[in-house]
């Protein structure tokens, strides 16, 4: 199987790479010449094919390459501000300088268009996804869990009731399959996992990018699910506001204020400062079951950063981000010290978090077009202490670092380009886990977790594109882990083909990895009173995943219709199986035996319907099973299906956005064995459908100012007793992980923003 595979790359690489000697070219450089006869390089102008309008444009040196035609000989230079001007005979590679110099003078026009919230390139190989600033406004967004509120392919719910902890699903797999991503650097893993989401104000991002299935090995071998990127704003004027501030505040009494500002440093450099503090002042109740509905919550959060670039063959960014966070709840009236200091009897939790980082990358650039050679870096130390309604105390440690280098360039010419590079993690978790121990009262077990891991990789990647109909990326990388000592081997392949009607045909094939980290990335388990069981080591996950994306435009009248439909398919090789159903008192954890896999379907259409109103319609289904007990069954908190109707009015000053989701039912692990469950009817096999409605209205007041107001879950859904023996919290049946829907009601909330660009 690994011959006919490694056959098939062989014979793709050598057939585009023959197509790259057997193809002449015209290039030149197109410049404009003013009254005194002074050639100035244009670029910008569009120079194609006469008729078959098949061409390309002139770089920012005025500099132009374009492939023969078979047929055509006349050659079209095209300019706004200029006549079109045509050069016969053009049948033979050839260098071909072409000047401008009659100027057609046009009238003023003023062009306004409405940024999208979200699309997709029909350029790219690669399906990716690209969430706008935009489309980031539409809702509050008071952090990255948060942003995915009117995206179709992703879904963030809450990992327990009490922690506020939230997950991503993409392709109905858990967040921990998907690569996180911040600036094209791996980040929120490990210790991160569980409350990473939290950690990215929204209004520090620019964009998100979303891509499902593998990427590319350029990033690394863990992306099994997909990947999803991180674009913070940059200090250059084209990018980021000079001064940003943002207040917000909900029913919930949650306030958070953000900011950013800028300045030039010298000729060449740009620093930034980006801050973010959120508090909560008031513990809330609103289900009656004893407990906190939301955990208090007080974040202190701050982004420095640096960007160089002296235009020529040096560009760098460097950066630094430090964050501390307390996060407590439990039933109402708890607080840190609250059993030392007021007599407290009741339970809860408390988690301090300390987070540092620091990167760097650097590019240099050749003289060579499209050739550049770049070194990225980062540092991560993350530093947590928690304590869990006095049975499980967890503390731990990560420090990690990541460097990767790559070089680019092309064979011949720029229809062949690839990437080569090297990389390196290293990862040290140093963990503590004293939890109680099973039916001895006043007993408890240590037990201590160290890895220490080192991963030194080399990866190959060989990009084709024709500029009309064919891209290809074919990548392979080899990495050792040292932990679990074996090599990991990583093919990649994306095929896109785009017809003449503007279809875009997507394909893509690959194989992921990641190293599980077991406690870190399950805290959930905390939140009940289960034993925690370990069958065997877990070992390295492994996946191979398979799909195929079809993007379509259709003009109608002046508007865009864009459908797009997506099926992926993920086989596991390996998987850790968090097993709650073989016993209501237990978490047995073990790796996999048998089959898992991940089906996933989904169609999603963007509309203006009429000026400056947007619609959205998307709907997906999910078959997700694996291995639990011997017995292939439906993966737990999965939705199988999901529908979303987003619409978005903007006339003039205002604007309006909905959002509707549609939430399938999903299986829930069985607790025949939890006395109080079955009591109290908590005990069920499937969550039921439920509708989960947003809005919000935007008002400009002036130039610098903006007023938003918003509410969440209009509908009021809540899931019902989502605690088990909330009452009597230390008994051996509280559960507070069996969470398939929303934990709270209406939210109101209020903002306002100031910038000046």
């Amino acid at each position: 199987m690994k011959t006919i595979k490694t056959t098939i790359f062989t014979l793709i690489l050598m057939v585009f790479a023959s197509t790259a000697f057997a193809q002449g070219f015209i290039e030149g450089t197109v410049y404009e010449q003013n009254e005194k006869g002074e050639k100035t390089p244009l670029p910008g102008v569009n120079v194609y094919w006469k008729i078959v309008n098949e061409g390309v444009v002139t770089d920012a040196h005025g500099h132009y390459k374009i492939p023969l035609h078979e047929t055509i000989c006349c050659l079209v230079f095209s300019c706004v501000s200029y006549e079109n001007d045509t050069v016969h005979h053009m049948a033979e590679p050839a260098h071909y300088d072409h000047v401008f110099s009659s100027t057609h003078i046009l009238d003023a026009v003023e062009i306004a268009a409405r940024q999208k919230a979200s699309y997709i390139s029909s350029i790219k190989p690669i399906a990716v996804q690209e969430i706008t600033t935009e489309g980031l406004r539409r809702a509050a967004c008071c952090s990255l869990a948060e942003s995915f509120e009117t995206n179709a392919s992703v879904d963030v719910s809450y990992s327990d009731a009490v922690t506020g902890a939230k997950q991503i699903e993409l392709l109905g797999l858990s967040g921990l399959y998907t690569q996180m991503m911040a600036e094209n650097m791996p980040n929120f893993r490990g210790l991160a996992s569980a409350f990473g989401l939290s950690y990215v104000p929204g209004t520090w991002m620019n964009g998100i990018q979303i891509s499902k299935g593998t990427s590319s090995v350029r990033n690394g071998y863990e992306s099994i699910s997909g990947q999803i990127n991180v674009d913070y704003k940059k200090p250059e004027p084209t990018e980021s506001e000079k001064l940003f501030l943002n207040l917000y505040g909900s029913t919930m009494t949650m306030t958070e204020f953000n900011f950013n500002t800028r300045w030039k440093i010298g000729k060449n450099g740009n620093m930034m400062v980006l801050g973010h503090s959120n508090h909560n002042f008031m513990s809330m109740d609103d289900n009656g079951d004893g407990f906190m509905d939301d955990p208090m919550v007080t974040q202190g959060n701050l982004f420095v950063r640096y960007n160089y670039n002296n235009n020529d063959w040096f560009e760098g960014m460097w950066g630094i981000k430090a964050l501390s966070e307390l996060r407590y709840g439990g039933m109402m009236g708890f607080h840190p010290g609250a059993e030392l200091h007021s007599g407290f009897n009741g339970v809860g939790f408390q988690i301090n978090t300390n987070r540092y980082e620091a990167f760097s990358k650097t590019g240099f650039i050749f003289d060579r077009d499209n050739t550049s050679l770049g070194l990225q870096q980062q540092f991560i130390y993350h530093n947590l202490y928690s304590n869990y309604y006095r049975n499980t105390v967890y503390k731990a440690t990560q420090l990690s670092y990541y460097a990767n280098l790559l070089f680019d360039s092309y064979i011949v010419n720029d229809h062949h380009k690839y990437s080569i590079g090297a990389s390196y993690s290293y990862d040290n978790y140093d963990e503590n886990l004293r939890y109680r121990i099973e039916g001895i009262v006043g007993s408890f077990n240590d037990s201590t977790f160290q890895r220490i891991e080192h991963v030194p990789g080399a990866f190959a990647e060989y990009v084709f594109n024709d500029e009309h109909h064919w891209s290809i990326i074919a990548g392979f990388r080899a990495d050792y882990n040292s932990y679990y000592q074996r090599m990991l081997y990583t093919p990649r392949l994306h095929v896109r083909f785009k017809t003449h009607d503007e279809l875009a045909i997507r394909a893509s094939a690959g194989k992921g990895y990641r190293s599980p980290n077991v406690i870190a990335e399950n805290s959930t388990m905390f939140s009940s009173s289960r034993w925690i069981h370990f069958l065997e080591t877990p070992r390295m996950e492994e996946a191979w995943n398979y799909g195929i994306n079809l993007t379509k435009g259709f003009d109608i009248g002046w508007r865009e219709l864009t459908i797009q439909a997506d099926f992926y398919r993920t086989d596991f090789v390996n998987q850790i199986v968090m097993d709650r159903d073989a016993d209501a008192h237990e978490i047995r954890i073990y790796n996999l035996d048998g089959k898992s896999y991940s089906n996933s379907a989904q169609i999603e259409a963007n509309c203006e319907i009429f000026k400056d109103f947007d619609l959205t319609l998307a709907f997906r289904y999910n078959d997700v099973k694996m291995t639990i007990n011997d017995t292939l069954r439906e993966k737990p908190f999965v939705n199988r299906y999901k529908g979303l109707v987003t619409m978005s009015y903007a006339p003039g000053t205002w604007q309006f956005d909905f959002t509707t989701q549609f939430n399938g039912d999903s299986r829930v692990p069985n607790l025949d064995g939890n006395a109080t469950a079955v009591t109290n009817h908590q005990n069920i096999e499937r969550s039921p459908f439920y509708v989960i409605m947003n809005a919000q209205v935007t008002k400009k007041l002036g130039k610098y100012w903006e007023l938003y107001v918003g509410g969440e879950n209009l509908t009021n859904y809540k899931q019902d007793h989502p605690i088990i023996s909330a009452e009597n919290p230390t008994n051996e049946d509280f559960d507070a992980s069996m969470v398939w829907g929303p934990l709270s009601g209406i939210r109101a909330y209020l903002g306002v923003r100031f910038k000046v660009d």
